[in-house]
């Protein structure tokens, strides 16, 4: 093999380690937050009006086109909505890891059905700020912002509905006041 082989191979080695410790970074600053801090930190969302935002793209009905784009804009509290969504979807994930010690089995399955719901979610908000800063740019990019709200709706409304079946089934104690503040 050749030197610059190796340096190769080395320097991969090098990312995969360096990954490996910054993701047990991570999960020891998760570990230290308590779950009282990590409820605090939640936002204030109005949830009825990203159920029937969601409930439009989840359950089809006749007349699937009911609610107009800047409805839609509207009831997920614009911008800033979209950035409570995306903070508290983050949150929501921490809090369904934390499950995991009351009900490890299940709690793995459903983190990881969040972990894919936060995704869509992240790449949905990603596009409409996308969207909305290269609006003249992007013209086709702008008529796809009611599909993108749709699948962020929809993400959250998932997440949530998740975490709170998590809760209710591994700690009921805890799922009061997670209904209540979510």
């Amino acid at each position: 093999m050749s030197v610059l082989a190796y340096i190769f191979l080395g320097a991969v080695v090098a990312c995969l380690v360096a990954a490996a410790i910054k993701g047990q970074m991570s999960a020891l600053r998760v570990d230290r937050r308590s779950w009282q801090e990590l409820v605090s930190q939640l936002k204030r969302i109005e949830f009825q009006r990203i159920t029937s935002v969601a409930r439009d793209y989840l359950d089809p009905q006749g007349g699937q086109i009911s609610l107009e784009p800047a409805d839609m804009w509207l009831m997920l509290g614009g911008r800033e909505g979209l950035r409570r969504m995306r903070e508290n979807a983050r949150l929501m994930l921490l809090l369904a890891a934390h499950a995991q010690q009351w009900n490890f089995d299940e709690g793995v399955i459903v983190t990881e059905r969040m972990r894919r719901d936060a995704i869509r979610l992240n790449s949905a908000v990603r596009r409409i700020e996308l969207a909305l800063t290269f609006n003249m740019i992007l013209r086709r990019s702008s008529n796809l912002i009611p599909f993108h709200l749709h699948e962020a709706a929809s993400s959250y409304y998932l997440m949530r509905q998740r975490l709170l079946a998590l809760y209710q089934t591994s700690h009921s104690g805890l799922y009061p006041r997670l209904a209540e503040v979510l």
